[in-house]
């Protein structure tokens, strides 16, 4: 088995402005589930972790977090940690939380939604293209309007 080497960690940073006072926050819907089952083994069968001969995957699309409105509301500030499969056709498998900001305000779930939309030159083996588990950090951050 490849020994486990920590992918450069790849990141997100989401940030936004304030409304001025007196004006409101936009809600957002969300419908995504904020991860995937936790309770299976991870990471899923036959998913590479990076090793001598493996090749990481790179980012070629990457999608921003958004603020949910009570987040903005309530300046949480933070960082969510996430680890994520990338498939073979670089495309983004299952996705796991393992170090959360916030789960009741919604910005680990937006997270979440944002890395399933990135993607990703595959990571290879032996020039093959294979799944490999990344771990991404994703950022939120507010500046105040003036």
């Amino acid at each position: 088995m490849l020994g486990s080497l920590l992918l450069g960690v790849l990141l997100a940073h989401s940030t936004a402005v304030l409304p001025a006072e007196g004006q409101s926050v936009p809600k957002r819907a969300t419908t995504v589930p904020a991860q995937d089952p936790v309770d299976k083994p991870w990471p899923p069968e036959g998913v590479l972790v990076l090793g001598q001969s493996l090749k990481a995957p790179q980012v070629v699309h990457e999608v921003k977090p958004r603020y949910t409105a009570d987040a903005m509301r309530q300046r949480i500030q933070g960082l969510v940690e996430v680890e994520a499969v990338i498939l073979a056709d670089g495309t983004v498998g299952p996705v796991r939380v393992v170090k959360s900001l916030d789960e009741e305000l919604g910005l680990d779930e937006q997270a979440v939604n944002a890395v399933k939309q990135w993607r990703f030159r595959p990571g290879t083996k032996d020039g093959e293209a294979v799944p490999v588990m990344v771990k991404i950090e994703m950022t939120f951050t507010l500046k105040d309007r003036r």
